[in-house]
């Protein structure tokens, strides 16, 4: 099954969709794929198959997401809770991941058709190592591509992303890269897997339960949550059209507590840099109080320096990120 699935709406589909777009629509959704093996038992079938099936289903939802002008969607597809399942189930989940990164590679053309960047979230050097390469030809070959954007998070929790930021942030102190007092909110958000994304506007999740499961945790904090008793490898376009609908209903109130929160984050930021300048000068000042145009002058420059200090250690990570992908790929060919 093709992860690009073409086709258009039907006309009822269509209609619908049109009365959705003409009111504030999400840019970034969400989905917490829940159901596949209640799914398979329902149909008496193999667990196997019920994952197939969940997969088919993405590709489904990927196209409705498309005809919905939603240009990036992330999706849960891996937990590092799911290796405590039966070595069976797991080594089945790794060879399926392996079978679609491979099929996504042989549909290259269709994805830079259709402008589609693959990123994969999460810690891959717990996957095998045969499964980490083809994901980072998959990452790599779509990585210039930018109408719709594909997260997968694999081998993924939010508190180990979380962590593994806070980690990321220490080997920039101890690297020299940073300040311990540049560390902060929003440089966190930065070291996450997803820092190239903005925060989804919609997280989905099906099968009737009605809990996060670690998922975006840091990310969702002002996003509209709706979950839907459906589940995933039975999802419909009207279940979508359901859950924009409730973002639609709850959009005023989302986009003002966004707007608080990063005001405050900003406000939260001058008062950090303040009293980095203020101990600054208490340590090396001559003793004499400063005026208010010299205060401010040494506080523009201690921002500009900041900033830089942060800028330079946000490159730095990407690059050993993007080293990490490189040199699976380069393993892969002297493979």
């Amino acid at each position: 099954m093709s992860w690009i699935r073409e086709g258009e709406l039907n006309l009822i589909e269509k209609i619908s969709a049109n009365v959705l777009k003409a009111g504030p629509m999400p840019k970034h959704v969400a989905f917490i794929m829940d159901g596949n093996r209640r799914f398979a038992r329902k149909k008496n079938m193999g667990r196997q198959e019920g994952h197939m099936q969940g997969f088919n289903k993405l590709a489904e939802t990927l196209r409705w997401c498309k005809h919905l002008n939603i240009p990036e969607v992330t999706v849960y597809a891996f937990s590092i809770e799911n290796f405590k399942r039966t070595k069976d189930e797991v080594d089945g989940l790794m060879e399926l991941a392996k079978q679609k990164f491979e099929r996504l590679l042989e549909e290259r053309d269709n994805l830079e058709k259709h402008g589609v960047c693959i990123r994969v979230l999460g810690d891959l050097n717990m996957l095998p190592l045969d499964l980490q390469q083809v994901i980072a030809k998959a990452v790599l070959t779509t990585r210039v591509h930018n109408k719709c954007f594909l997260n997968v998070c694999f081998s993924y929790t939010s508190r180990y992303e979380i962590t593994n930021a806070v980690r990321e942030m220490a080997w920039g102190v101890e690297q020299g890269l940073i300040k311990a007092s540049d560390v902060s909110e929003p440089l966190l958000s930065e070291c996450l897997y997803s820092n190239n994304s903005p925060n989804p506007d919609l997280l989905i999740r099906t099968s009737g339960e009605v809990r996060l499961s670690d998922f975006l945790l840091w990310q969702t904090s002002h996003s509209c949550l709706v979950f839907q008793s459906v589940l995933w490898p039975e999802y419909s376009f009207w279940n979508l059209c359901e859950a924009i609908l409730q973002y639609q209903l709850n959009h005023k109130s989302i986009q003002k507590a966004r707007d608080l929160h990063r005001e405050h984050q900003a406000s939260l930021q001058l008062e950090a840099d303040r009293a980095c300048v203020a101990e600054h000068l208490q340590h090396h000042g001559n003793g004499k109080p400063l005026d208010a145009q010299r205060r401010q002058e040494a506080l523009l420059h201690y921002t500009a320096c900041r900033e830089e200090r942060v800028q330079d250690f946000l490159e730095s990570l990407k690059h050993k990120r993007d080293s990490y992908f490189n040199n699976l790929c380069s393993e892969a060919v002297l493979a």
